[in-house]
Parts: structure tokens; C-alpha cells; sequence
């Protein structure tokens, strides 16, 4: 944050120093990585202000309480904003830009709206990319006003985050009130959590209240592995500290993995056999029995060997107790002194192919007469030898997949969350094949819970889960990532088809959630978010594709950043629409 409490009275000097700042833009703009930690990537940065170097107006807190005491809080809180602005696009950041706002300069005589949207035309940028961190250490007394400040921007396409948690005055009342897309807390929580159960079961407590509010959590002021470690295990992967990087004119865009990379998620773009791979030495064809009966007893805890031909192919496996049971017999040494593994090896093996997802492979295996065996062979997408795997260890990363579904998933519908989203676009990315990423949004829904009541619109985002399932089927994954917002992603060959059915068919159900005097206008009297009374069109529902090319260099958050972008096109358009990507429409 760059504002802070109020100092001494500002010296004649500072005030100088403050016009000069002002008429020069005299405003050093630094940034701090906000880290993903569960893909182990940047989310976005915060903007920072800082005034010149050796100045008295330097520090942050120097500079905006002066800047408050002369009255200029607004013309200094714009320019840092433009600033920030500026070397954000220069530096070619990635994710999002977090501007720090303070309510408290809407109430200025001469604040304008749409100066931070032009400030974003101008150097290209999509507010749909940018976070307003609504920053306040001041009490707020006009809670109006502060849902005016959060309206003000999310009508022209920002999202909002409501800054330090937990510290200042009556933020919890500000979170019930603002119903903000991210919180930001405080930092004394997360100093030497990893140390302190009840800072864990404070937080833990928050991240149960932000999903069922369609919230994330941004954990601040991370600062030891230990902290970031705890927290990861916690599920709260949006961390921001001294740990990752300090602020910075010129911040890392990369992020070094420093833990290890959250894989379990379900559905059939989820983790493959691949992760449950042993590489164990195998045997040849033609190899003499004595030496495979050496192998076994020299290592007691050898369970099985794989058998491959000269191409490295599997064609049988020995398994130890059936093997070393053949020479319970005292003569069975002499009679198979001199055979070869053929002879004696089991040619019924399980094989999977190392990219078969865990879900297949789990069918598979107990869809078998030979599920009863431990052991299977893994193998390449050549059918060459890659190692074993058991299924005592598959049955551990299918419980781990369903346990952590469950803690993800979205309290409403029961769908996965943030997480398993940005995971699931990962996977596919890392599979190198075609996809489709489409953003669902419901349109003029806040204005039906207002009319109808949170209980009915609930049962909207309910029957919009299921039908998304329903639409999407096996092959292709939803996930909800809050509120009256979904994700989907679809296999290349179908996706255009299955978008169009998901339009036709809500266009057909949506009229029934509402009166019969609505349906037959086509909407009611309502008021929009400054309380003017207008006339509300029956909900719609926006969808934004994004077509990834095979291949594509990409991370799961640039996908996140683009359909972002194409969310506002989408939702610019009247009706139920499908905004299409043009950018992608060779690979789409």
C-alpha cells in the first residue's frame, strides 16, 4: 500500500517539494510480484509509489500525508495511478497491475470518472487486467460511498481488492459490505504461521468465508520458506512478500518453482500414469533364469521385473512370490538351470501408457480380471518401457485427487475451483495438444438477486453448473471460479458446437426462473449500479473463446489474462452471445 496514518503537520518545505512532484511527475513507480504458488507462477503486481530519491517526500507515508494536508490527495493519487499505468505496459508485465485507490478521493470537488480508463486506452492496456486494491486507514463512516467506489470501476470492467485485512478499522465490515474479488491480508497473520496454530485456524477460517463469497485470498508479507510452505498446505496459494521479491522498477516476470508442483485434479485433463512411474532395471529376453532368481533374492523388496524384446518393449513381467514359488521344489533349480525368463515370465501384464489419465488407467485396472495384481507396466506413446507402477500408489493419488477436489470445490455447485482450474489449463498446455478456454458470465445478474433474492439466485448458479456439465460431458471440464462466473475447457473439434447448444438451451431455461409478468416484458423495473432506475433485460449469458494452438507457449495466467480481456468484449454485447478470439482463429 502506498498510503499511511497521519504524520506531523507538513513543513513548508515538504509543500514545495509536493507542487514540484505534481507539476513534474516527479513519481518513481515500483512493483511486487503477487505469486501463484499452486502453479508455481506470477499472478500480477502491486503498483507502488515512491517520491524522488533524497527527497523529504520520498517515503510513501511522507509523501501522501502531505499530500492530504495540502488538499492534493487526488492530483497525487492520479498521477501515481498514471504512472504506474505507464510502466506497467513499458515493462511488459505480465497478469494483472494492482492500483492502490483510496476511496476517500471520490469525494473530492473536482474527481472526474473514466480518467483511469483513458489512462489504460492510452497505452493499450484492457481493464479487464486490472485490479483497483481499495486502500483506507481512515474510518468510513459512508458505506455508501464505499459501494460507490467499487461500483464506479466494475462497471467499466475492473476487478476490486479490498487491502490488509484484519488491520485498520472495521475491515471485516468492509468485506461483508464490498463483496470485493480479492482480500488482502494483513501481514501480521501470515508472519511465523508455520509457528503459531492460531494464526492457522484464523486463516483457515477466512479461506472458508471467501469461498462461499466467490473470494481469493492474497496472503501479504510472506517472508520464510516456512510461511509460504504453511500456507501452500492450506490451500491459499496467493502470496505476496519480501520472500518472492522486494519492489522493484524493474520486478522478475518469472517466478523460481520453490515447491512442488500441485498436479491432482480431476476430470480427463488431469494427472496422468506418468506420476506413478518406478524405473526398475528390467530383463531381457533370452536371460538365464539363475540370474533373474539372483536378482530377486539380492533385493527382497524387488516385487516385479518387466521382461522387453530387443526394441525395448515390454512382453512379459516376473512377479516375485509366483516366481520364487516355482523353486519351492528342491529339484526345481536343476530342472530350470538352463532356461531362459521366457519360459517361466507371465505374458498377461497390464500396460498403460505414461499419458493416460489416473481416472483411465483406474478404470482400466478394475475393469480387469487381472486387477487383483500389483504391479503394471508403463510405457511411452511408442510403446517403449518406462518403468512400474503399483496400485496401492494409484489408489493413493486418486484418494488425494478426490480430497482435494473436495476442499476446492466450490461450496454452491460442488464444481472445482481456482486452483484445479489454473491446474487444468496447465495440464493441457503441457500435453502440447489443441484446446479451447471459454469464460461463462451471467449477465444483469446482480440486478435478479436484487429483484428475487440471494436464495433464487443461487438456484440460477446451480442449474447453470449442472447444465454446463451436462453440455460440456466427459470429455471436457467446468469449473467455477465464483460467483455467476465458470470456466470450460473443451476439446478443439467440438467446442464451437458445444458453446452454441450451452447458449440455445439457457436461452430456453432462463425465462423460468422469473415471474410471468417479467417473462411476458422481457425484463422489469430495476435500477443500475448508481442507483438510477432503468429497465432490467432478462439474465443472458456471455461466453468468451480462446482457441489454444497445439504447442502454444503459454502459461495457464496468460490464458487467464486474455479471456479476461474477452470477458468485457463479451459482455459488451447485448443478448446471449459467443465472443470469439479472431487472434486465434487459425488455431481455433
Amino acid at each position: 500500500m502506498q498510503n499511511g496514518d497521519r504524520s506531523e503537520q507538513a513543513t513548508a518545505e515538504q509543500l514545495d517539494e509536493l507542487a514540484r512532484i505534481l507539476d513534474e511527475g516527479a513519481i518513481t513507480p515500483l512493483f511486487q510480484p503477487i505469486v501463484d504458488a499452486g502453479c508455481q507462477g506470477i499472478f500480477g503486481y502491486e503498483a507502488l509509489a515512491r517520491g524522488p530519491e533524497g527527497s523529504p517526500l520520498h517515503s510513501p507515508v511522507a509523501l501522501f500525508d502531505c499530500a492530504r494536508q495540502a488538499g492534493r490527495l487526488l492530483a497525487l493519487d492520479l498521477l501515481c495511478r498514471r504512472r504506474a499505468i505507464e510502466a506497467f505496459a513499458q515493462g511488459g508485465l505480465p497478469g494483472r497491475l494492482f492500483l492502490n485507490v483510496m476511496p476517500a478521493s471520490l469525494l473530492e470537488h473536482d474527481f472526474r470518472e473514466g480518467l483511469t480508463r483513458a489512462y489504460l486506452d492510452g497505452v493499450g492496456l484492457s481493464p479487464e487486467r486490472v485490479v483497483i486494491e481499495l486502500t483506507e486507514h481512515l474510518p468510513i463512516h459512508d458505506y455508501a460511498l464505499m459501494r460507490q467506489a467499487v461500483d464506479h470501476y466494475r462497471r467499466m470492467g475492473f476487478q476490486v481488492a479490498l487491502d490488509d485485512l484484519g488491520a485498520g478499522y472495521s475491515s471485516l465490515r468492509h468485506w461483508a459490505e464490498l463483496r470485493p474479488d480479492f482480500v488482502k491480508v494483513d501481514r501480521h497473520f501470515a508472519h511465523g504461521i508455520d509457528r503459531d496454530p492460531g494464526k492457522c485456524q484464523f486463516l483457515n477460517s477466512l479461506l472458508d468465508v471467501s469461498k462461499s463469497l466467490g473470494c481469493q485470498v492474497i496472503a501479504e508479507g510472506i517472508e520464510t520458506d516456512g510461511e509460504q510452505r504453511c500456507l501452500w498446505e492450506m490451500n491459499c496459494t496467493l502470496m505476496q512478500g519480501y520472500h518472492f521479491a522486494r519492489p522493484s522498477r524493474h520486478p522478475p516476470t518469472r517466478l523460481e518453482p520453490t515447491l512442488p508442483a500441485r498436479q491432482e485434479v480431476s476430470g480427463s485433463f488431469g494427472t496422468t500414469a506418468a506420476m506413478l512411474c518406478r524405473h526398475l532395471e528390467p530383463v531381457r529376453q533370452g536371460t538365464p533364469v539363475p540370474e533373474v532368481v539372483e536378482r530377486f533374492r539380492h533385493d527382497p523388496e524387488l516385487r516385479c521385473l518387466a521382461v522387453l524384446d530387443d526394441d525395448d518393449r515390454p512382453v512379459g513381467v516376473v512377479r516375485q512370490h509366483e516366481f520364487l514359488g516355482v523353486f519351492a521344489n528342491p529339484f526345481s533349480h536343476s530342472l530350470h538351470a538352463r532356461r531362459a525368463i521366457d519360459e517361466l515370465m507371465d505374458r498377461r501384464m497390464l500396460v498403460a501408457e505414461a499419458s493416460m489419465p489416473l481416472e483411465a488407467l483406474s478404470r482400466r485396472i478394475t475393469g480387469s480380471p487381472k486387477a487383483g495384481r500389483d504391479d503394471f507396466v508403463i510405457v511411452d506413446d511408442a510403446g517403449r518401457y518406462r518403468g512400474l507402477g503399483q496400485i496401492i500408489d494409484l489408489l493413493r493419488e486418486i484418494t488425494a485427487i478426490q480430497v482435494r477436489t473436495a476442499r476446492q470445490a466450490n461450496p454452491l455447485t460442488g464444481l472445482p475451483g481456482n486452483e484445479a482450474i489454473h491446474d487444468t489449463l496447465a495440464a493441457c498446455l503441457a500435453r502440447g495438444c489443441a484446446f479451447v478456454a471459454v469464460y461463462a458470465d451471467l449477465d444483469a445478474f446482480k440486478a435478479y438477486n436484487d429483484a428475487y433474492g440471494y436464495a433464487r439466485g443461487d438456484q440460477v448458479i446451480l442449474s447453470l453448473g449442472r447444465m454446463l456439465q451436462e453440455e460440456v460431458g466427459e470429455e471436457g471440464f467446468v469449473g467455477h471460479v465464483g460467483g455467476d462466473d465458470f470456466m470450460l475447457v473443451l476439446p478443439e473439434a467440438s467446442a464451437r458446437e458445444r458453446c452454441e447448444a450451452i447458449l440455445s438451451r439457457f436461452a430456453h431455461f432462463a425465462p423460468e426462473f422469473y415471474s410471468s409478468a417479467h417473462r411476458e416484458a422481457g425484463g422489469f423495473p430495476g435500477h443500475d449500479r448508481e442507483g438510477r432506475e432503468r429497465f432490467v433485460p432478462l439474465m443472458s449469458l456471455s461466453l468468451a473463446y480462446h482457441a489454444v494452438a497445439p504447442g502454444a507457449e503459454k502459461t495457464a495466467m496468460d490464458i487467464g489474462n486474455v479471456l479476461a480481456e474477452l470477458k468485457g468484449q463479451a459482455k459488451r454485447q447485448p443478448g446471449n452471445s459467443l465472443f470469439i478470439d479472431r487472434r486465434q482463429q487459425d488455431a481455433g
